[in-house]
């Protein structure tokens, strides 16, 4: 079994990872570091909570480590690239923890934030630069920051920059790094478009799989509970009387939703929040805080938090609503069972969301176990054949209202 003290890094990485209690690395870390440490560029393919995280930022530190250069006025000499601000930030918290033992400065930039105190850090000179690609353009574009210097370019979670629009911005700024660099790459999944961006980016890459695409978590216990929409809330709130879910994330679709649900948690006198792309980045980053610090007990989030978070300790994933894609379903899940823990990832489905969910059990390749043992089962969705043969009836149905409907409007008329 490989240990971290095999992998040959620099003594001061070496003391910081063995300070956070960690002696052997996950398996993305295991078969990602080596070949980075020898320079070779990495294309990595792992579901979140895998520890991807350190699997680029330990050689990356290694090789500034080992050349101990001062970083140049607005030069950095590594750029690390996340698809969100709070993903962003929790990679500057693991570089900071990681190179704690060594003279290495880093500063993160997004947006939503105020633009003057990342301009000033990087006017002092920064080894590390964390960013978001919007707000990495704008400083581009005001000249605050050049690329020219950079020696290591990390892209982290590569298909979640697709889903958000974000490719076109990632090749510009691409454009601006040298050619002669190290580049790794890590994505969830492996879309057309995801591959084609790789094959830009990427020179003779040791490509590195530690899970097939789009599968789940294996400690993660799924279960999904079938209950009519307008009974979720009542059916949250009787789980929430479970002492079992300590620290839980629930999945709303909307942000409207996840503020009710926060609501009603809140009313109920379960200790909440809701973090989503309409709070500031002030309270959203106070919400994940209070979550983190075990002050509150249930953070309520849209997909933006389903990469972005990244906590220890959830004992509990509530799909409160199913996810049009499947894909989220397996980003979401993910926030629990992380770092070797076991975790529960639980379902509410309604009558709508059969199709989401056949689709889920599609792509993970497996049936999701069905709970009925709660006041709210509903037998009906959960005997429901799909809507291809619903068809007849469904039309049928339309049609009575239809007729019903001219009569009315005869009588009224008349």
């Amino acid at each position: 079994m490989t240990i971290f003290k095999d992998l040959n890094l620099a003594q001061p990485i070496l003391r910081a990872v063995l300070d956070e209690g960690y002696d052997t690395p996950t398996p993305i870390q295991a078969k990602s570091i080596p070949p980075m440490l020898e320079g070779r560029d990495i294309m990595g393919v792992a579901q979140t909570g895998t520890g991807k995280t350190a699997a680029f930022a330990l050689p990356l530190l290694d090789r500034l480590a080992r050349d101990t250069r001062k970083p140049q006025s607005r030069k950095p000499r590594a750029l690390i690239l996340a698809p969100t601000r709070e993903l962003a930030g929790q990679i500057g918290d693991s570089i900071r923890t990681y190179s704690r033992h060594m003279h290495i400065t880093s500063t993160v930039v997004f947006g939503g934030a105020s633009i003057r105190p990342q301009i000033k850090g990087l006017a002092r000179g920064v080894h590390v630069l964390v960013a978001t690609p919007g707000r990495l353009l704008d400083l581009m574009n005001q000249r605050h920051v050049q690329l020219d210097a950079v020696e290591i370019f990390v892209l982290d979670e590569a298909d979640r920059m697709l889903d958000m629009g974000f490719i076109p911005d990632v090749k510009k700024i691409a454009a601006a790094v040298p050619q002669q660099r190290q580049t790794a790459m890590f994505s969830a999944t492996m879309p057309k478009a995801v591959h084609g961006l790789a094959s830009g980016l990427l020179v003779d890459p040791v490509k590195v799989e530690v899970a097939p695409a789009a599968t789940t978590a294996e400690k993660v216990d799924q279960r999904v509970l079938f209950v009519a929409k307008d009974k979720k809330r009542a059916l949250l709130s009787e789980l929430m009387t479970n002492k079992d879910i300590e620290r839980v994330l629930i999945f709303t679709r909307t942000k409207h939703g996840a503020d009710r649900v926060s609501k009603h948690l809140h009313q109920a006198g379960i200790r909440s929040d809701a973090i989503h792309g309409n709070k500031a980045q002030a309270a959203r980053q106070r919400a994940l805080k209070s979550f983190k610090n075990g002050n509150i007990r249930a953070l309520v989030a849209t997909d933006i938090a389903a990469r972005g978070i990244d906590v220890d300790g959830v004992t509990h994933v509530i799909n409160f609503e199913l996810p049009n894609d499947p894909d989220s379903y397996v980003h979401r899940i993910g926030r629990t069972a992380r770092a070797g823990a076991a975790g529960i990832a639980i379902s509410f489905c309604d009558l709508e969301e059969r199709a989401h969910l056949r689709d889920i059990e599609k792509t993970i390749r497996q049936s999701v176990q069905v709970d009925v043992d709660h006041s709210f089962h509903n037998e009906e969705i959960a005997n429901d054949p799909g809507p291809a043969k619903r068809a007849p009836n469904h039309k049928k149905r339309q049609g009575q209202r239809r007729r019903k409907n001219q009569r009315y409007g005869k009588r009224i008329a008349a």
